[in-house]
């Protein structure tokens, strides 16, 4: 029998008409209905480090973050997060005032664009994004104006940015740039030079700029993170945000957290408070402690991705795709067309069948979809088995 309403408008919010179920959920279920190997969501397939695990439990056992913890974070933790934006960057952050920890980064960036985004306001974002950034713009009203990273397979095949085609995105309707940075999907780390030229627009059109930095421990071979917010002038007009699930693969935890001004982050907690108010209580103690952890830990953390990222880009080339090796992140985008494809969404739901692996097509990540067609996203945060075994079946699918 079907329900009866008093209105034939369609259910779901106008803004979100365009946004069905996410891509990721597609792709897990069709891992678990074929039983292939899931390359396709960036989650590990094993736990972070033993003694974060147990700062956990010992946090639960002790009645820490058991009941809502503080709305703006536990202290233990802001002052961790200080701490490390202090010591790595030189970035000082009040704890009290400066930080704000949220329900993982796609919390903190839907609360971002919530507060600082009004009906007609611009957000200009980097192409492919991550799909929630598409989401989190239509439910503040803002209108998206995407600048595609340009795929260039001279020398080293990789995606980059075209820092006029940033400039003539800006007009005068423009609110915030959002920048992602080691990017996913395609790896790109931007340079020092292509921050700095970032900020120089930013600050001489007066933006404010969401920086979405949440692999800035993955960066591999000669490429270095930058925050943005050590650039001249962008201190003031820059939400930072960053996460505890990529660095300590701890994914299910979601703890994230932005830096930035009292101000800022007086805005984003406005909006944050009526998202989850608060979340992940004894994680907080946790990633506190972990956010400490010596330098030895996040060299070998980044060591092992690297090995695995060269494992996954060789077996891909192997099996005749050509690899867009990353800089950073830990995803590997390829194109399909040496193969004599040239449809990533068909590729990618054939492909379980075909080889018995699961991948994601870019073109979910584009406004420009044809743009990112022939572009299929790998992740490599996978056991060194799993990823030998995933190269074994595309190498034999291809013939």
């Amino acid at each position: 029998m079907t329900a009866m309403t008093s209105t034939s408008r369609p259910f779901l919010n106008r803004r979100l008409a365009e946004f069905g179920t996410t891509i990721f959920a597609e792709m897990s279920a069709l891992a678990v209905r074929t039983g292939a190997i899931n390359l396709g969501q960036g989650f590990p397939d094993t736990d972070g480090p033993e003694e974060v695990r147990e700062a956990a439990v010992r946090a639960l056992r002790d009645g820490r973050g058991n009941q809502y913890p503080p709305g703006p974070g536990v202290p233990e933790l802001r002052g961790a997060i200080a701490a490390h934006q202090l010591r790595r960057y030189g970035l000082s952050y009040d704890p009290d005032t400066e930080v704000l920890v949220t329900a993982g980064a796609t919390e903190a960036i839907a609360a971002a664009l919530l507060a600082l985004v009004e009906p007609g306001d611009e957000v200009v974002a980097l192409e492919p994004y991550y799909d929630s950034y598409a989401a989190c713009i239509a439910m503040a009203g803002g209108t998206r104006v995407p600048v595609t990273l340009r795929p260039h397979v001279e020398g080293e095949a990789s995606f980059r940015l075209d820092l006029d085609e940033l400039r003539d995105a800006v007009t005068d309707r423009t609110r915030l740039l959002l920048i992602n940075t080691p990017h996913n999907p395609t790896g790109t780390v931007l340079t020092r030079a292509e921050l700095a030229a970032i900020a120089e627009l930013a600050v001489e059109r007066d933006l404010l700029v969401v920086t979405d930095e949440v692999y800035e421990r993955l960066v591999f071979d000669a490429a270095e993170h930058v925050p943005l917010a050590t650039f001249p002038g962008m201190r003031e007009r820059t939400v930072t945000i960053g996460s505890a699930g990529k660095t300590f693969s701890f994914t299910g935890w979601k703890v994230g957290w932005i830096t930035s001004t009292p101000a800022l982050v007086a805005a984003v907690r406005s909006a944050k408070q009526f998202l989850t108010y608060v979340s992940s209580g004894p994680f907080q103690y946790a990633v506190a402690e972990a956010l400490a952890l010596p330098d030895e830990y996040f060299s070998a953390f980044r060591d092992d991705l690297l090995a695995k990222r060269d494992l996954l880009s060789a077996g891909l080339a192997a099996a005749g795709f050509t690899v867009f090796r990353p800089a950073g992140t830990y995803f590997v985008t390829t194109d399909i067309r040496p193969l004599g494809e040239s449809d990533g969404f068909a590729f990618c739901r054939a492909l379980p069948e075909r080889a018995g692996v699961v991948a994601i097509p870019n073109a979910v990540f584009y406004d420009h979809r044809e743009a990112g067609a022939p572009f299929v996203r790998f992740t490599f945060c996978k056991q060194t088995g799993v990823l030998e075994e995933a190269v074994r079946r595309l190498k034999a699918a291809a013939g």
